[in-house]
């Protein structure tokens, strides 16, 4: 999979510094109109992508994926102990069943017999069960009282989960928000990520392509090399799982919509640097800001829990959403290019759409 995250990687670069660098060393002239269609339909891939794949697929890791052992566990020792309190088996039976039960579940023990899901307060149920058959085997106490210790780890576990799952509830909105949010902080704060409006109206306004911020130019090319940032965590997060078509999924939409972006920040920074090789500069940053922080996430990710890569991917998709909807929601508000700003929005959303069904049909599904 490494092999994989790193061609991802190096795509991404080549596509940034080839987009991003194509105004600076060609005579290609800024084609505001296309430039926005192009972005329109980037962002109607970005939100697609976002609400059909990065969230779901970040919900369903940062909730089911992580405690589903110990939950089928959990279920299939609570008949076991419903054959035992109705009479159809001993408890010295039900000790033996739940036994082979946890025999079944030696894939998800390490060598220490411990659960991989046990939370960082204790042991997981698995182990916890187990002790209980230890002590009814050194004969520290009997198969009937072996049987109630059981019942009630059961019952302790499913109050626990009900807990749990309302408390993640905060935290997997608060993750979404979160992105979104701090998105929504740097764009505020004059680190913004749409470099091309602001020159575009600029442009318009002075009549002339070339426009001096000050600091706020530097300003503005950090901001957008931070949001090339948040597309490479997503890929790495997605790429953590393990998922092939998943990571394919979430690499498709940051992609489309790297070239974009890389062309904007280019004409920006053509107009705005007094010498080439600072606009240079401003690109080859941007460009490695996605590869690197894939290879970073990645690495960083592998291994840990489902619900950490979850709530990563779950945060990536908040950044997606306000990405697309900045990018577009001028343009749509704008009574002379709302209808086409909004024609070329729901021309990316079915470019996904198809896209997904096709993967669907050739088994691509996003399974884990």
């Amino acid at each position: 999979m490494s092999s994989t995250v790193l061609m991802y990687a190096l795509i991404a670069l080549i596509i940034a510094l080839v987009c991003g660098l194509a105004p600076i060393f060609t005579k290609i002239k800024e084609d505001a109109n296309k430039l926005k269609i192009l972005t329109g339909i980037a962002a109607g891939i970005i939100i697609a992508s976002a609400l059909l794949v990065v969230i779901p697929e970040g919900y369903e890791l940062a909730t089911t994926d992580e405690h589903a052992a110990e939950e089928g566990l959990a279920g299939s020792t609570a008949l076991i102990i419903l054959e035992v309190n109705n009479g159809e088996i001993t408890a010295e039976e039900g000790i033996e069943e739940i036994e082979a039960l946890l025999g079944g579940h030696d894939d998800h023990e390490d060598e220490a017999g411990h659960d991989d899901h046990a939370d960082e307060h204790g042991e997981g149920l698995s182990a916890k069960i187990e002790h209980v058959i230890e002590e009814v085997e050194h004969e520290e106490i009997d198969a009937s009282t072996g049987i109630l210790e059981i019942t009630e780890l059961i019952g302790a576990h499913s109050h626990e989960d009900e807990h749990e799952e309302h408390a993640s509830g905060l935290m997997l909105g608060g993750a979404i928000l979160g992105g979104f949010v701090l998105m929504l902080i740097l764009e505020g704060s004059g680190i913004g990520h749409a470099v091309h409006e602001e020159h575009h109206e600029h442009s318009h306004e002075h009549g002339h392509g070339h426009v001096h911020h000050s600091a706020s130019g530097w300003m503005l090319v950090f901001g957008l090399t931070l949001h090339a940032a948040t597309d490479g965590l997503a890929v790495g997060a997605a790429a953590a799982t393990g998922s092939i078509s998943l990571t394919a999924a979430v690499v498709f939409a940051v992609l489309i919509h790297k070239g974009p972006a890389a062309f904007s920040l280019g004409v920006f920074s053509m107009h705005e640097r007094s010498e080439r090789k600072d606009s240079i500069k401003d690109v080859i940053i941007f460009s490695l800001a996605t590869p690197v922080m894939i290879m970073i996430a990645y690495f960083a990710l592998e291994g840990l829990e489902t619900s950490i890569i979850g709530l990563t991917m779950l945060f990536s998709g908040g950044t997606f959403l306000y990405v697309a909807t900045v990018d577009t929601l001028p343009d749509i508000h704008n009574a002379e290019s709302g209808k086409k700003a909004m024609t070329y929005v729901v021309a990316g959303i079915v470019i996904m759409i198809a896209l997904l069904l096709l993967a669907d049909v050739m088994g691509l599904g996003h399974s884990h």
